[in-house]
């Protein structure tokens, strides 16, 4: 799939949750498109690793703004970046979208917070984020509820097959229920009969198929800020106490707790009470609690424009023949957590409530050692499982007034689908009033889902070239002309127009172009998913050999390890070669050029005595003896002209593979075949000292080579001549001067 990205932070009241979404370019989702998804909106894709959540929620921010960026959302901007391919990340558009936890924080604090997220993700990130104002915002609960409304109807097929979700009287759209921890939303299109006697009340929301075709709802929205989960559980406590003033036991009984569970009044367990702090007793009687949180629904609030349903607040009737809900959040989990509702099990009321009644009236000691109490979370849920319950079925059953299915009768809805139609969305349960949803064709049902699928629309060219009908929505204007637009419209954010560069092919100048490439040439997303685990397979791979590295470099830090090493391997692959008893030694340490170099940059220069014991270890050190009449033939003198030449011979620094007339030097430093020299037993007097001396005056002295031979073999000398004698020992001084010396040949056999 062509790839365009899309990043949204969902910023709630107990945390802010990322979510990745994928879509194919419209130029290139237009080309392949068949007839049928040509009237289809673009289609969007997210995967599990898509998405990461941190606590808590970024309204805990409201007096710190300033570290919001680099505290909080660092971790999720991270992970995002980790996802998206780096050439892309420009082209990306971010949003972070606070709902009710914002919400309830003063205008000023909202401000530093959105202002603080704004400036971080400028000057840290890449993504596309041209309008701050529209991209970073706290949505009201309206906008929550419309983007919900999409993003079910987007996944249920009623946008796109519309002949397949024909619920009766032109109706195939479904609708929208949501609850968090603050607030809770409804959003539904009306029938046609509501639609008109509330048309000031509606949402207009225009979208785009591929084929550039606008697509028009009216949808009613709104929200009720303060009835969410949590807040009505703060709302319930107090209403309590409350009702218990006259009560000094220290504990005032909750209907709403299992039996024996004993809590705080901020909700949190207390294993046994302090003298003067007041805690909350379970009794376990669930129809009670039905009753005490029935009042929370403000039922009795007066309704200004009728009808209303919860608090005061105007919502056109519904018609439950058409209207069908699906429910997300803690419609879900309430429905499905503790209570063990199967994941796609249809909601009855009868058999839901039978199951809470059970589990509410137990004994919390029976409760709370039972496996499933144990898993992460699980112990919380329980304790807040049977008030949740209750607020559920009074939100739904009398808030809202959705039917309770096996108690009180639902008239036949005029159908018109067909037959399999019908069937399989029975099956789902998406053709009852209501129906708890997590995910659909395994796609989480999130709002933010639908801020995407609208932003993924307004991508889309329109057919006439123009955007007389843009895409996104605002207050629906009866009297309006059909192009005007209301003066609150919100557009989606995004644009058909080239993106950077000039236009693309196919004599259309609508299709976004990436950097003066068509994006419609990118990998499609199965070959990216390939790609991203042969980099990760690359990656170890690479971190393994440079492991190994490391391990081999520690090991051949000294050099004589280097040498030792290289000495085996020459030994393996290059064996000597031999011409004759006197023949050169062939040997690789004697060649040259890039090999060689390399070798001597890795191994450093070989020591003679290492290039001797390679010789030695291979047979062929006699070659090496002098012979006798050789030295003979050279003046005494001689062997101290070459004195400095010696001392050379023997520093560190000396080139072993080098040599003087056509020789090796190979061997001379080791005392196991280093040439005998035959020394007179007269030699002149020595002075006094412990050097040589020669008529000439010359001396060779303990310092130069004596004092490296003295250690292997005392010198037999005898002070008796001025000269030297050719009789005697042979001494092992000599052996280096003659391997220098340019009257060296071979012995007589």
């Amino acid at each position: 799939m062509a790839g365009r990205w899309g990043v949204i932070l969902d910023a709630g009241s107990s945390g802010t949750r990322l979510h990745i979404y994928r879509w194919k370019d419209p130029e290139k989702a237009l080309k392949d498109a068949t007839p049928e998804e040509l009237g289809s909106l673009p289609k969007i894709t997210t995967k599990k690793k898509w998405t990461k959540k941190i606590r808590p929620g970024i309204s805990t921010f409201g007096e710190k703004a300033g570290v919001v960026g680099e505290d909080y959302l660092k971790e999720l901007i991270d992970h995002a970046l980790d996802i998206i391919p780096a050439d892309k990340v420009h082209d990306t558009p971010i949003f972070l979208m606070a709902t009710a936890g914002m919400r309830l924080l003063p205008q000023v604090q909202q401000n530093a917070i959105t202002g603080a997220v704004c400036s971080y993700l400028r000057k840290n990130t890449n993504f596309s984020l041209p309008d701050c104002d529209l991209h970073i915002q706290v949505i009201p609960g309206e906008t929550e509820g419309l983007y919900g409304w999409i993003a079910s109807n987007y996944l249920l097929g009623g946008f796109d097959h519309p002949d397949q979700h024909a619920h009766g009287k032109g109706h195939h759209t479904y609708g929208f229920l949501d609850m968090g921890g603050a607030s809770a939303q409804i959003a539904f299109a009306p029938n046609s009969t509501e639609a008109e006697k509330h048309a000031n009340d509606l949402k207009l929301l225009r979208l785009r198929t591929l084929d550039g075709s606008p697509a028009e709802y009216k949808v009613f929205t709104t929200t009720w800020l303060g009835f969410g989960v949590n807040r009505a559980r703060e709302a319930y406590v107090q209403s309590l106490k409350e009702l218990y003033t006259t009560s000094d036991a220290g504990e005032l009984p909750d209907p709403c707790l299992p039996k024996g569970l004993r809590m705080s009044l901020d909700g949190t367990p207390v294993s046994k009470p302090k003298k003067g702090e007041t805690s909350l007793i379970g009794t376990g009687a669930f129809d009670e609690c039905l009753k005490k949180t029935y009042p929370l629904l403000g039922k009795d609030k007066p309704c200004a424009d009728d009808p209303c349903l919860i608090n005061g607040q105007h919502v056109p009737a519904i018609d439950f023949d058409v209207n069908h809900f699906v429910g997300v959040s803690e419609y879900w989990h309430t429905t499905h957590g503790v209570f063990g509702g199967k994941d796609d099990e249809a909601y009855d009321f009868t058999t839901y409530q039978k199951r809470v009644k059970d589990f509410c009236s137990r004994d919390w000691n029976s409760i709370e050692p039972s496996p499933d109490t144990h898993k992460k979370f699980a112990v919380k849920d329980a304790q807040e499982a049977c008030f949740k319950a209750s607020w559920l079925i009074n939100i739904l059953h009398e808030g809202i007034g959705v039917p309770r299915i096996g108690v009180e009768e639902l008239p036949e809805p005029g159908l018109n689908a067909s037959k399999g139609a019908i069937e399989k969305a029975k099956q789902k349960g998406f053709l009852d009033p209501f129906h708890p949803v997590d995910k659909i064709d395994g796609i989480e049902v999130s709002w933010t889902l639908g801020k995407m699928v609208l932003y993924a629309a307004g991508q889309v060219p329109p057919k006439t070239g123009d955007d007389r009908y843009p895409v996104g929505f605002g207050t629906n204007i009866p009297s309006a002309g059909a192009t005007a637009l209301p003066p609150d419209f919100q557009y989606a954010g995004s644009t058909w127009t080239p993106l950077s560069g000039g236009a693309s092919h196919n004599d259309s100048p609508y299709y976004p172009v990436v950097n003066g490439t068509e994006d419609g040439n990118d990998w499609d997303l199965e070959a990216e998913n390939l790609l991203g685990k042969t980099k990760a397979k690359t990656t170890h791979s690479l971190l393994i050999i440079f492991l190994i590295f490391l391990v081999l470099l520690f090991f051949f830090r000294k050099k004589d390890r280097r040498m030792r090493f290289y000495g085996r391997v020459s030994n393996f692959f290059h064996k000597p070669r031999r011409s004759g008893r006197f023949g050169k030694v062939s040997s690789s340490s004697h060649s040259s050029g890039p090999l060689s170099s390399l070798k001597n940059k890795l191994f450093g220069r070989r020591s003679s005595s290492g290039s001797y014991e390679r010789v030695l270890e291979e047979g062929g050190a006699d070659e090496f003896e002098l012979n006798d009449s050789h030295f003979r033939n050279s003046s005494a003198s001689s062997y101290f002209d070459h004195n400095n030449d010696l001392n050379d011979f023997y520093s560190d620094s000396s080139d072993s593979s080098s040599s003087r007339g056509g020789r090796s030097k190979l061997g001379v430093t080791s005392g196991l075949a280093t040439p005998k020299l035959n020394v007179d037993s007269r030699f002149a007097d020595l002075g006094g000292g412990n050097g040589l001396s020669t008529p000439g005056g010359s001396a060779l002295d303990r310092a130069g080579l004596v004092v490296r031979t003295d250690s292997r073999e005392r010198l037999g000398l005898t002070p008796t001549t001025t000269t030297m004698s050719l009789q005697g020992r042979r001494s092992r001084a000599g052996s280096p001067t003659r391997l220098k010396s340019p009257m060296m040949s071979p012995m007589q056999d």
